[in-house]
């Protein structure tokens, strides 16, 4: 039985991120990627016409996942608990299955997706998501608040060095964190107590 032609994009995929994470990205030809698939450059070339291609692929899936989680935080109402639920199905988008291994390559490759026009899509949905983490509070401060919780999340990655730290409990560190900027969104401050340096008349 034949696979099918998803079945062997997803194939090549795999195994270029392998090859990607082993000996980087420039370093590695899609002659090779070929060879360790065991398939002919022009069987490749069906599916992929280039590496960038490939990253492309990777950041592809991670915009059409992103787009559902907009779509669905619009449906939901401006709360805390949409919000915490957000950022949870967000760190799933990055920490379930090969996510860990892909998150990982784009830390390392950071010029190569910013090269790319799927990476400049990725900053335009990031700007998104922030957005409907801080919905109902269009404060300056919510804004802040609201991508710097995503930032946890990716931040995970690499500003977190513990030796053999598992990737899920990077992924509970990172909700703690943005769980304490997430809590303070849509807060109204104390009406009675003036900003320091601005007493009341």
């Amino acid at each position: 039985m034949r696979e099918s032609t998803g079945g062997t994009r997803e194939r090549i995929k795999a195994v270029a991120l392998e090859l990607f994470t082993e000996q980087g990205y420039e370093k590695t030809s899609l002659r090779e990627i070929a060879e360790r698939l065991n398939v002919t450059k022009a069987a490749l070339y069906y599916h992929f016409k280039s590496k960038d291609d490939i990253v492309a692929s990777f950041v592809e899936d991670r915009l059409e996942r992103m787009d559902a989680l907009i779509t669905w935080a619009d449906s939901q109402p401006a709360t805390l608990d949409t919000r915490r639920v957000l950022i949870s199905r967000y760190a799933d988008t990055m920490f379930n299955g090969e996510q860990p291994s892909v998150m990982r390559f784009f830390e390392q490759n950071q010029t190569v997706l910013k090269s790319l026009a799927a990476g400049q899509q990725m900053r335009d949905r990031m700007m998104r998501l922030a957005y409907a983490l801080c919905r109902g509070d269009d404060s300056p401060t919510a804004q802040l608040r609201a991508t710097l919780s995503l930032f946890a999340v990716h931040s995970s990655w690499f500003a977190v060095r513990t030796p053999g730290i598992t990737d899920d409990e990077r992924r509970r560190i990172a909700l703690e964190v943005a769980d304490e900027l997430l809590a303070s969104i849509g807060e109204q401050p104390d009406q009675g107590e003036a900003p320091a340096g601005d007493p009341q008349h």
